[in-house]
């Protein structure tokens, strides 16, 4: 666009990419005003069991985006959540900030309960701190713990920090048993809390504003 001659500063073409600006004040494109990015949003949203995390399904089956409310802007998700997998799911309009959350680096804690049937004891769980590999794959620290029984099932809550694809379920069956229910409970400082199936809920600028500066001191 500058080799075009379609930026100008205060009226004058700029003819190189090696232009400070201390702000967008006077800067064009095309003769227009560009304006400030818009601030971040975050919202927290309660996905449901039995939606996608993307955009469009080539097979037709149902997205978040059917799922979202009309009136929110143009959001992106952090990460994904399978399809049947149910929980918190963090959606931002702001590209920048979704990148960094999604680093492997900035180390962002995720909690999660799962329902499993089978048997596993506490002693098991309690190895999977140091790590586990699993078919060639590496697992990073995993603090996991026995909630309760019910039935054949046992319910267990793992906190991790990498969200590698598929972690949880495949950390678990490695130990013996299966999961047939998982849900996202906690994702950094923002927990599901009470909200219902569909719930959206705005994270104040406050709290986002100290998200990030935390974030910021993770990266350094």
């Amino acid at each position: 666009m500058i080799a075009d001659g379609r930026i100008a500063l205060d009226g004058e073409t700029v003819t190189t990419p090696a232009t400070l600006l201390g702000s967008l004040r006077g800067v064009t494109v095309d003769g227009n005003p560009v304006k400030e990015p818009s601030q971040a949003r975050l919202f927290l949203f309660h996905k449901p069991a039995g939606f996608l995390t993307t955009a469009k399904d080539p097979a037709g089956r149902p997205t978040i985006y059917d799922r979202l409310p009309g009136d929110l802007p143009r959001v992106m998700p952090v990460g994904r959540l399978d399809l049947n997998t149910e929980g918190l799911l963090l959606l931002t309009t702001d590209g920048e900030f979704k990148r960094q959350l999604e680093l492997p680096a900035t180390g962002v804690e995720r909690t999660y309960r799962a329902r499993a049937f089978g048997e596993v004891s506490q002693a098991q769980l309690e190895e999977l701190i140091d790590g586990v590999e699993i078919e060639g794959m590496r697992y990073g620290k995993i603090d996991a713990n026995l909630e309760r029984r019910t039935g054949a099932n046992q319910w267990i809550e793992m906190t991790l920090t990498e969200g590698k694809n598929r972690e949880v379920r495949r950390v678990l069956d490695y130990l013996g048993v299966k999961v047939n229910r998982l849900i996202r409970t906690r994702y950094g400082p923002f927990v599901l809390g009470d909200s219902k199936p569909g719930d959206v809920v705005e994270v104040r600028q406050a709290d986002l504003s100290k998200f990030r500066k935390d974030l910021e001191k993770r990266g350094k």
